[in-house]
């Protein structure tokens, strides 16, 4: 097998011999074809869809007429019946079937880096802040707007890409996020001055910023229907971004810098901190940079990825659809029972409908559509689901500004903890370092905690955020740097886990037809609040340089009080 891949080779399928087993010779697993397991919104008060059961031995022969009800039922819950959406829930059970694999857990790897480089460029450029205050003479909070620069290029690479992967295709998206990010991470290393290095680093948010939609995106139209629930597995991937960058910080950051004594040479005239005295927040972004552009090649030429066939279907390219199944079918060493024959016995052949595939300009309007009052309607259908739906998208809200308010300047705090002097540089990013580390194990620890007996999603992600709050508070009681150390140790643990389960959390309470409304809104508010929490962290900072920290905590805090509201337990039952 060769080393490197050709990444352009379009895949065909008797480039897969053997994967292929008829329709009607293929036996398959109840729970992956019995439409009495598809809920539509039981949570929510709705009528469950039910079909007579499958035989007791677990299995069932799968005929073209099972098939076609199964795909009216779903059709049918989805609330659209074009020929496209039909032959793309025929696609969804063929991959349900196929099941978990080798080419799912390589692709959760490479999709995970995309979860890793958005917390590992967040962090930073918290941490380059009192490095660019030294060379080019902000103060210690309007360096701040630097993260609002970066914020900014989140904002415009979700709303871009998450846009583009439905026009372009997936693998393109896929691999240009990390592409951008890369490049524009190792320029960020030579920038001129603040005003050029934050336009750098708008840039490559760009980048960074379609990394969770597209890569999320990607990840689910590969996953099996039993195993869609490894989604919310890839938080476990932002943790250890923050970790990576934490420790190069700590490697470069206190050895190449200017003199504490020294100001910026744009603001005196006499002895001043030159850029070949402050490297090490260079050093910091080139190596940044360097690791996201190996993460770009591990995905582009050490991994076939096959484009999404949902994708490749609403272009007309049903054929290449077909292959890409097979081609997931080999890798697994399993076989399949898709076909052309299949999927236009289903939705019908080009000649016998008018259209089977999306028009740009349809696509586009699919993905506006989900903002539309008719998208949005549904989810404020009962009283319970209202009243859910107003509650999880102010709780991402509040985090969404909550987290960076401590987080993204928390390299400051800790070097300003000493009201005497400022702590030393090496100590500042050893304990930022420490912090990382230890925060890893919270997104593991809340994928136990989420189905423990009396404790369930609600209970762990409440818990959680009440804890992280008052941690946030207790930090400003004293300036000493051991005990600060303490407790942002303990503030990243908890936080991780309230972030890892928020992400499972969110897409399970919303009815499946509206789950991509649900979850997208919400993800919008969050790089929105993220987007004012450097103004908040300015303006506030001047009049008090704690007042940020009060106020995440108290964001934190007003999340838990909505979050002991949730009418909806997910715990032991299956989405909508």
């Amino acid at each position: 097998m060769p080393l490197f891949i050709n990444p352009f080779r379009k895949a065909d399928v008797s480039d897969f011999e053997g994967v292929y087993t008829p329709l009607a010779d293929y036996r398959r697993r109840s729970s992956a074809n019995d439409p009495s397991d598809i809920k539509s919104g039981e949570l929510a008060g709705e009528k469950k869809l039910d079909v007579s059961p499958a035989p007791s031995n677990g299995y069932s022969a799968y005929t073209i007429d099972a098939l076609r009800a199964e795909v009216e039922v779903e059709s049918v819950a989805s609330g659209h019946d074009t020929a496209y959406d039909r032959k793309s829930i025929v696609i969804n059970k063929a991959i349900t079937d196929i099941g978990m694999g080798r080419y799912q857990w390589s692709l959760f790897a490479l999709c995970g880096f995309g979860w890793l480089a958005d917390n590992m460029w967040l962090q930073g450029v918290a941490l380059t802040l009192p490095a660019l205050t030294q060379e080019f003479g902000p103060s210690e909070t309007q360096v701040r707007y630097t993260t609002c620069a970066l914020f900014i290029g989140l904002c415009l690479g979700a709303s871009f890409w998450g846009v583009a992967s439905d026009i372009i295709g997936r693998r393109l998206a896929f691999n240009m996020t990390l592409f951008i990010a890369g490049v524009f991470g190792l320029a960020v290393g030579g920038g001129p001055n603040w005003i050029g290095t934050c336009g750098l680093y708008a840039a490559l948010g760009v980048g960074v910023g379609g990394n969770l939609p597209v890569d999320g995106a990607l990840f689910l139209e590969f996953l099996p229907f039993a195993s869609s629930g490894l989604l919310t597995g890839l938080s476990v991937w932002w943790p250890i971004g923050q970790l990576i960058a934490s420790l190069v910080a700590w490697g470069f950051l206190p050895t190449y810098k200017c003199a504490d004594d020294l100001e910026s040479c744009n603001i005196t005239t006499g002895a001043c901190c030159t850029r070949t005295q402050n490297m090490g927040w260079r050093y910091l972004n080139i190596t940044l940079g360097a690791m996201t552009l190996v993460m770009f090649t591990c995905r582009f030429f050490l991994f076939h990825l096959y484009e999404s066939p949902k994708f490749l279907l609403s272009r007309g390219r049903q054929p290449e659809a077909v292959a890409a199944v097979h081609g997931i079918a080999y890798k697994n060493r399993k076989q399949t029972w898709l076909s052309e024959d299949v999927l236009n016995e289903i939705g019908g052949t080009s000649s016998a409908v008018e259209k089977e595939h999306l028009s740009m300009g349809e696509i586009v309007k699919r993905n506006l559509g989900k903002f539309s009052t008719q998208r949005i309607g549904p989810l404020f259908r009962t009283k319970k689901l209202g009243l859910m739906t107003c509650l999880i998208w102010f709780c991402w809200t509040t985090i969404g500004m909550g987290y960076p308010l401590f987080n993204a300047f928390l390299p400051q705090y800790l070097a300003n903890s000493n009201s005497e002097q400022p702590t030393a540089p090496s100590v500042v990013y050893r304990n930022y370092a420490i912090t990382s580390i230890v925060g890893v194990p919270g997104a593991l620890i809340a994928y136990f905690t989420v189905n423990m007996k009396y404790i369930g999603r609600k209970g762990t992600i409440a818990s959680s955020t009440l804890i992280t709050g008052i941690l946030v508070f207790c930090f400003t009681i004293s300036s000493d740097p051991t005990f600060q150390l303490a407790f942002t140790c303990l503030e990243a643990f908890f936080q991780n886990i309230m972030y890892g389960v928020l992400y499972a959390y969110t897409p399970e309470v919303f009815p499946a037809p509206n789950r991509g409304t649900g979850t997208g809104i919400a993800s919008c508010l969050n790089r929105i609040a993220g987007l004012c929490a450097p103004i908040v962290a300015v303006n506030a900072g001047q009049a008090d340089p704690k007042a940020p920290i009060y106020a995440s905590g108290g964001l934190f805090l007003a999340a838990f009080v909505a979050m002991c509201l949730f009418p909806i337990e997910t715990k032991g039952k299956q989405s909508l």
